[in-house]
């Protein structure tokens, strides 16, 4: 057995099939509930791994995920590895020319999607001329018309996709046995990752190399099993007890991960079709929730709001940890979580889809001293131009070796621009600007391409985000640079306000941050909005912050 992710799994089933592996809760207390042991998981997606097999998709072609969270995602993710079919992951926000963009891109042959995106899928259809086989999942309805983003000239059409097959019936008619081809730990899993800018790119992985960055090595917190089969040995030598709950959408890489994370613990994976606060909260109560995955300020707050509110006194007593990535839980949000659950543990994570796990944030980390993590050996702050180690104290970029991404899948340019050989190891470079202390622990300063040049000083939003979100009347924020003909540009803070909170003065919000931040770090721009807009992960939407900010100065 090689580290390949259809083996491991089939390896813990192996030992545990009777444990219940996977719970879905449409909404608690509606009756949309399924409940799967490991055995019963292992044959749906040996069913629905048969089926794409049998209906000419090959090992080595790419399927494409448009899914809401469910059984059917974790299902065919997992269906695809055992056939050797690569999964990618689409972004269900996006309408038909991203769509269309994607399904190029990605060079996907088939396609598994809620009904509810059936005009969407219809509409990129056209222009996607190798994907030919699609699967449904639920009834035609909700979103038969497509969104009017159409540009290039295609007719969207319902008749487009009247050829998919209900997943229901793919999955009755797939043989319910293994029976698939030896798999290689070379076999790869992409990851498409829409990032800040630009068009999504797809990060290659294979699948050991994902196994140990992304996974842990089937221990993220210990030691890393020795051999593929040190992974049934441990499950089989421990016992149940812990349900990973990852919240935010299976579309986004973390949180698969952390499913396959719990997966290859021999432990529970729970999870809802959307993130609503109230009902993740019953669920945490309801199912025991020990482990939580979240994106920053923008979920944990909710809860927050929720626990303080309707939903005070929710027994969340088995919690013992939250962690995020993606986006960092700020201080001020830290502290009112604690207030409210003390014994829970919260862990401030930096990873990438292109690194996958990088380290966790330090104790002493906030507004006043930023992102501190302490790193693994593996992890780096180099100079970009010569990848060699900046000293301490020095601007750099984060960088990872070993176990790291072959490269952006269909764009070599993007490839050779990221990823290096150095001393007989492969790199990946990260858009993160960061620097190091002598003991070694590494300040996050933020993403290089959001980087705020503003009379020659460079200000990384995230910082100046933190040191807002301390504001007692900040519920949410966000920071983007505007063009200003005196400085080059200017910092500009787009700010929601907590419920029932006095409308500050940029003068009070200017006063606040000058106790956190260098004068030139400082908003000299002050947006008030209903809402902040982020991903449906929590993940920041800078295009969108910058837009508001420039609109709001115009006359």
């Amino acid at each position: 057995m090689e580290y390949n992710l259809a083996d491991l799994f089939e390896s813990v089933v192996d030992v545990v099939p009777d444990r219940e592996a996977l719970v879905y809760l449409d909404h608690p207390g509606t009756g949309a509930e399924r409940r799967l042991t490991y055995a019963e998981l292992d044959a749906a997606a040996n069913r629905i791994g048969h089926h794409l097999l049998d209906s000419g998709v090959r090992p080595g072609e790419h399927l494409g995920l448009h899914l809401y969270n469910g059984v059917e995602y974790l299902q065919t993710v997992l269906a695809c590895l055992k056939a050797r079919i690569v999964p990618v992951n689409v972004n269900y926000r996006y309408v038909e020319d991203e769509l269309a963009y994607l399904y190029r891109d990605a060079d996907l042959v088939a396609l598994v999607f809620d009904a509810e995106f059936e005009g969407r899928v219809a509409g990129a259809l056209p222009r996607a001329p190798k994907l030919r086989h699609l699967l449904r999942v639920g009834a035609p309805g909700a979103d038969a018309a497509p969104s009017p983003s159409v540009a290039s000239g295609a007719v969207p059409s319902a008749e487009a996709v009247a050829g998919a097959v209900p997943f229901a019936e793919a999955e009755a008619a797939g043989a319910p046995g293994r029976g698939f081809p030896a798999r290689s730990g070379d076999d790869l899993f992409i990851i498409y990752t829409g990032g800040t800018t630009g068009m999504p790119k797809g990060v290659m992985w294979r699948q050991e190399d994902l196994f140990f960055a992304g996974l842990g090595g089937g221990a993220p917190t210990g030691e890393p099993v020795k051999a593929p089969e040190e992974l049934a040995r441990r499950v089989a030598a421990g016992g149940a007890g812990i349900t990973f709950f990852p919240t935010p959408p299976l579309m986004h890489g973390t949180s698969t991960l952390t499913a396959f994370i719990g997966f290859h613990f021999g432990q529970r994976v729970v999870l809802h079709r959307k993130f609503v606060p109230e009902e993740v909260l019953r669920t945490v109560e309801r199912e025991r929730v020990t482990s939580m995955s979240l994106v920053g300020d923008a979920m944990l707050r909710p809860l927050i709001d929720a626990l303080a509110g309707p939903l005070k006194g929710t027994d969340c007593s088995a919690l013992f940890s939250v962690s995020s990535s993606g986006a960092i839980m700020s201080e001020t949000v830290r502290r009112q979580f604690r207030e409210l659950l003390p014994n829970a543990v919260l862990l401030n994570n930096f990873g990438s889809s292109e690194s996958g796990f990088n380290g966790t944030a330090t104790e002493d980390a906030g507004p006043e001293r930023g992102f501190r993590i302490r790193v693994n050996a593996r992890t780096a702050v180099v100079d970009p131009a010569t990848h060699e180690p900046v000293a301490p104290g020095e601007v750099g970029r984060i960088a990872q070796c070993g176990h790291v991404p072959l490269g952006y899948y269909n764009d070599p340019g993007a490839t050779a621009g990221t990823f290096f050989e150095k001393d007989g190891q492969r790199w990946v470079l990260l858009g993160d600007m960061a620097t190091v202390d002598a003991d070694g622990v590494v300040t996050v300063l933020g993403r290089g391409s959001q980087c705020i040049n503003t009379g020659g000083e460079k200000v990384y939003p995230e910082e100046v985000e933190q040191a807002l979100k301390a504001h007692p009347d900040v519920y949410d924020a966000l920071v983007a640079g505007v063009p200003d003909s005196r400085w080059g540009n200017h910092v500009a803070a787009v700010v929601q306000l907590c419920p029932g909170a006095p409308r500050p003065s940029l003068a009070d919000i200017q006063s606040h941050c000058r106790t956190r931040l260098a004068g030139y770090k400082v908003p000299r721009q002050l947006v008030i909005t209903d809402v902040i807009q982020r991903s449906p992960s929590g993940k920041a939407d800078y295009r969108w912050a910058r837009e508001v900010a420039v609109a709001a100065e115009q006359p």
